[in-house]
């Protein structure tokens, strides 16, 4: 059987961006994590592969929380309206107003085949998609890939398998090279965390 070594994090919040605010009006985006936050965890635990693209070293992830509570931002759009007044002419960005979800108590478990990767990630601290959202190291937890993929209490929550098949659904567009992302939806569990 192949083992597996889970990092798990918490903290005390957490926000995931949507790549739109269309698309997570749709799918709710803000409850996984997408390819391009799971490369981003692992360059920054292992900065040595930031001369590659993709992921190599998270196996698998899994991120649960208690609630989402909704917050207000304001934003501007991306465009500038002219309007003239007697000789000038003005330069405005309309503000509105989204609502976004920010997870409270957020729980992610990172996978590893290696011992060493899991326990150099568990010298480290991850963001989920803001810098000030840390989530610090609890525990290391030795388990198999069927354990991982079946235990509904200790690895319960949303992951993201990044794969294209008749399930998947378009997640995002790559950062480097835009070619299209695909995923589909894996729920173990609850993961909404029962207090």
């Amino acid at each position: 059987m192949e083992k597996y070594f889970v990092v798990r994090y918490e903290g005390p919040f957490g926000f995931i961006k949507p790549w739109t605010a269309v698309r997570d009006s749709e799918t709710y985006s803000q409850q996984f994590l997408t390819p391009s936050i799971v490369a981003g965890m692992e360059k920054k635990l292992f900065p040595e592969l930031l001369v590659q693209n993709g992921i190599f070293k998270i196996k698998g992830h899994r991120i649960s929380y208690d609630q989402i509570s909704g917050q207000q931002e304001q934003i501007q759009t991306r465009g500038w309206n002219s309007t003239r007044k007697g000789k000038e002419i003005l330069f405005e960005r309309p503000n509105g107003i989204l609502i976004r979800g920010v997870m409270i108590n957020p729980k992610l478990d990172l996978v590893f085949s290696s011992l060493d990767d899991a326990e150099k990630a568990y010298r480290q601290h991850v963001c989920l998609s803001r810098n000030e959202d840390v989530l610090l190291p609890i525990q290391i937890i030795e388990t198999t890939k069927s354990d991982f993929d079946q235990n509904e209490e200790l690895f319960t929550g949303f992951e993201l398998v990044f794969e294209k098949t008749e399930n998947s659904f378009l997640v995002g567009y790559h950062r480097l090279t835009l070619e299209p992302m695909y995923g589909w939806l894996k729920i173990v569990g609850n993961p909404i965390n029962q207090y």
